[in-house]
C-alpha cells in the first residue's frame, strides 16, 4: 500500500517516539514534538504507540490513498477533510481506496500527528524511522515530504473498528494564558546578577517565529545582565559564552543575554552558549503546540516539582493506553 503526497504542507515529515542513545556523538532523538498526541494518533488505529506518522505544521498536506486504511489525526486542531467531508480529530475514521485527506484552517495549536494503521514503513536508520532533517537522516529520504512522494504502509498488525475516540481529559494538559514553562535553574544560574534572576521568571515573553524542530525562541523579556568576569580560556568574549559544554533537551541558552531559546527534538548537543535553566521534561510536549507570538511565562520549580510532574506524565499515558488497548 502507498500514499501519495498530492500537497506536503507546509513542513510534513516522517516522525517515530525518535532515536535515543546517540546525542553524544551529535545524532538528536528527533521524534515528535508532541509525543503524547503522536502516541495518541498510533493507539487509535491499532498501532503500536511508536510507530511512525505524519507530524503536520500549521498546514495538513493532502494525500491520496491507494488502499483502504484506517487513519486517526491528534495533537493541533488542524481539521481533516475526506473528499471534502470534515472529519473529527481525536478519533479514528476510514479511508477507501482513492479518497483523497486535506485538512482546513489550523485552528488551535502548532502540529497534528497523522497515523495509519500500519505505520508509515520508511526504513528504519539508527533504531528509528525519525526524520532528521538537519543531517538528511531518517524519515523519507532525510527530508520534509514533496509533491509527488509516495509514502509506503505497513501491514496492520491489529484490527480496531473506526470510530474510537480519546477523551477530553486524556489529550494532555491544557495550557493557559499565558502558557506556563516549569523551569529548574542550570549550572549557569550564577552567571546573571539576582534582578536578571528575577526578571527572567516575572516578565512574559512571546514565541518568535524563529520557533522550530531544533529550538524554540522567545522575545519580550528584558535582557539579562551578567555579573562581571574574566573569560575562562576557551569561552569568547560575550558574557553569555561558555567553555563548550553539552546541552540537554529542554534547555535554555540565551545568547548575547536577548532572546531565550528552548532546544527541542532536533537540537544540537553542545555548544558555547550558556544555559540559565532546563524546562521540564513533562512541558516538552506543550512547546511543540505553541503558535508565534503565544505569551509564555517561565516558572521556577525544584527537583521533586519536576519529577511529580513527570509522575503525572506517565499516569497521563497509562491511561490513554488502558483506554484504547482494551
Amino acid at each position: 500500500m502507498a500514499i501519495k503526497v498530492l500537497k506536503p504542507g507546509l513542513a510534513t515529515t516522517v516522525q517515530d517516539l525518535g532515536r535515543p542513545g546517540y546525542y553524544h556523538i551529535g545524532i538528536p532523538l528527533s521524534g515528535g514534538m508532541d509525543r503524547h498526541a503522536l502516541a495518541a494518533a498510533n493507539l487509535l488505529v491499532g498501532n503500536p504507540e511508536g510507530a511512525a506518522v505524519l507530524e503536520a505544521v500549521f498546514m495538513g498536506p493532502e494525500l491520496e490513498f491507494a488502499e483502504d486504511a484506517l487513519v486517526a489525526v491528534t495533537g493541533a486542531e488542524l481539521p481533516p477533510k475526506l473528499d471534502g467531508q470534515p472529519q473529527q480529530t481525536w478519533s479514528s475514521f476510514k479511508v477507501k481506496a482513492g479518497q483523497k485527506l486535506a485538512f482546513d484552517f489550523l485552528k488551535k495549536g502548532a502540529r497534528a500527528y497523522i497515523a495509519v494503521a500500519g505505520g508509515i514503513d520508511v526504513p528504519v536508520v539508527l533504531g528509528s524511522r525519525s526524520t532528521y532533517a538537519l543531517g538528511a537522516l531518517g524519515g523519507f529520504k532525510g527530508r520534509k515530504l514533496e509533491a509527488s512522494d509516495e509514502l509506503p504502509v505497513g501491514t496492520p498488525t491489529t484490527t480496531v473498528d473506526e470510530g474510537r475516540t480519546v477523551a477530553d481529559d486524556l489529550r494532555g494538559l491544557p495550557a493557559g494564558t499565558p502558557t506556563e514553562l516549569r523551569v529548574m535553574p542550570g549550572l549557569y544560574w550564577h552567571r546573571i546578577t539576582e534582578a536578571a534572576g528575577i526578571g527572567f521568571f516575572t516578565d512574559t515573553w512571546k514565541v518568535a517565529p524563529e520557533a522550530d524542530r531544533i529550538g524554540y525562541r522567545f522575545r519580550g523579556g528584558k535582557p539579562l545582565d551578567f555579573v562581571p568576569r574574566q573569560p575562562p580560556f576557551g569561552a569568547g568574549s560575550d558574557p553569555s559564552n561558555i567553555t563548550d559544554a553539552c546541552y540537554p533537551y529542554g534547555s535554555i541558552q540565551v545568547p548575547g543575554g536577548t532572546e531565550p531559546i528552548v532546544l527541542h527534538r532536533d537540537a544540537v548537543s553542545g555548544g558555547g552558549y550558556f544555559m540559565v535553566g532546563t524546562v521540564i521534561s513533562a512541558d516538552m510536549d506543550l512547546i511543540g503546540q505553541l503558535q508565534p507570538n503565544t505569551p509564555v511565562k517561565f516558572v521556577k520549580v525544584d527537583m521533586e516539582t519536576a519529577l511529580s510532574a513527570r509522575r503525572e506524565k506517565a499516569e497521563l499515558s497509562a491511561k490513554l493506553r488502558s483506554a484504547l488497548m482494551t
